[in-house]
């Protein structure tokens, strides 16, 4: 698998650069469930999480129920924390998002997302993590993935951003990073609110689209036809997987630095996963 990110051995044992401006990297990806080869696409995953060595990582469609959790077996092995929110059931199983940090993990949270009359059920889960520059914020999340439920993504995201206000206000609080498989375009209703260039009817908030803010000027394909696990599916080619965080603030925390699309390679032939994910460094203050 080709790194996206290049970390020098002083980077992947800190956790972030000592020099004038501290960063940390932050990364999501969908892992697809059990689905495909699994025991193929773990090898890819965990080499993608060695390569890239990114501090904090969300993960969506993670199953786990007695005798398997696929964040453990994800995190075997590169000495990350683990929180796990469940969400629904895949075929019958408990499937959730999950959070790995190489720092510790102080509590966490499950937030439930307004399903608006569908069949889905998604949540958001968040973690306070005692990180060297403080107490980061951290979320992760998985929104309705049909064309036609933007109306439900929009109710979904304006949940998860008075559920980021309460748990982490602006006041004081590190900016909190937001990563998922949000399941909608940069210029949808849905993301353009969480960017700030719409309040959906009522207020504005405003996150760094890290990819937008700090990516290599491409498309930033996610969901892409050259993955042979999505490319039966026929759908669009798009970005629909976010690095988002609600900064810099007065302290220059919080400013996505550089993002780019990973895992987007095959490890010994095999693609982790059908979702391409995304990486951010982002600033963590002097």
């Amino acid at each position: 698998m080709r790194a996206c990110i290049e970390a020098g051995p002083e980077a992947a044992e800190t956790g972030y650069n000592e020099h004038a401006m501290r960063t940390f990297r932050a990364a999501t990806l969908n892992i697809w469930s059990r689905f495909g080869p699994w025991e193929e696409r773990l090898g890819a995953i965990r080499e993608g999480l060695r390569t890239l060595a990114p501090d904090v990582v969300g993960l969506q469609e993670v199953l786990r129920f007695p005798g398997f959790d696929q964040a453990e077996l994800v995190s075997t092995g590169l000495g990350y924390e683990i929180a796990w929110g469940r969400a629904s059931e895949n075929h019958g199983f408990p499937t959730g998002n999950a959070i790995l940090s190489r720092w510790r993990i102080l509590r966490s949270e499950v937030i439930p997302l307004p399903h608006g009359g569908s069949d889905e059920d998604r949540s958001l889960l968040y973690a306070e993590i005692d990180a060297p520059f403080g107490r980061l914020p951290f979320f992760c999340t998985h929104l309705n993935w049909k064309f036609s439920h933007g109306h439900i993504r929009c109710l979904q995201v304006k949940t998860i951003t008075d559920a980021v206000m309460r748990l982490a206000p602006i006041d004081g609080a590190f900016p909190p990073v937001v990563v998922g498989d949000f399941n909608a375009e940069p210029e949808s209703d849905e993301m353009r609110y969480m960017r700030g260039l719409t309040g959906l009817g009522g207020p504005y908030v405003y996150f760094a689209d890290a990819f937008h803010v700090a990516g290599d000027g491409s498309a930033g394909t996610t969901f892409s036809k050259k993955n042979p696990f999505a490319e039966p599916i026929r759908e669009p080619e798009r970005r629909i997987d976010y690095v988002f965080v609600r900064g810099p603030d007065d302290a220059q925390r919080g400013e996505p630095t550089e993002a780019r699309v990973c895992f987007d390679e095959p490890f010994d032939g095999v693609f982790p996963s059908d979702h391409f994910g995304v990486i951010a460094t982002i600033t963590a203050g002097r």
